[in-house]
């Protein structure tokens, strides 16, 4: 008989590091300033990115407060819903930038940059149901 072996446990300094690994990379592709950054990530200062970035080059433990996780990973499911929509990176790298009517005409980025987590809810609970529609 298999005896089932539970996964190791990860530490939020782990998954902390992880998600500010995911975070920058995200950003990167998408061209993002560093002021962009903190609106997304509910930051009132540069200092923070730039402390998480000393401490990913060290590899030194992050952590990280749970409304700024929460909204890191409502943005890898934005960035992810997209990858799973569009099947041409150019058409999926771009789709943050584009005017969309039901967005009132702003982009899904505009809206993301209202600064509340409810602006990055309603971009991926937007994604979500495209995709239902998209896979029904």
């Amino acid at each position: 008989m298999n005896a089932v072996h539970p996964l190791p446990a990860i530490d939020d300094a782990q998954m902390s590091r992880v998600a500010v690994k995911l975070f920058f990379g995200i950003t990167e592709e998408w061209s993002l300033t560093d002021e962009q950054r903190c609106t997304l990530a509910g930051l009132g200062t540069r200092t923070t990115l730039h402390n998480w970035r000393q401490k990913l080059a060290a590899g030194e433990p992050i952590k990280l407060g749970r409304d700024t996780l929460e909204r890191l990973s409502y943005l890898a499911g934005i960035y992810k819903a997209v990858q799973l929509l569009f099947a041409d990176p150019a058409q999926w790298q771009n789709w943050v930038r584009k005017p969309n009517r039901d967005f009132g005409g702003a982009s899904a980025l505009q809206r993301m940059l209202g600064g509340r987590v409810v602006d990055l809810v309603d971009v991926r609970r937007y994604l979500d149901g495209w995709r239902g529609e998209v896979y029904v």
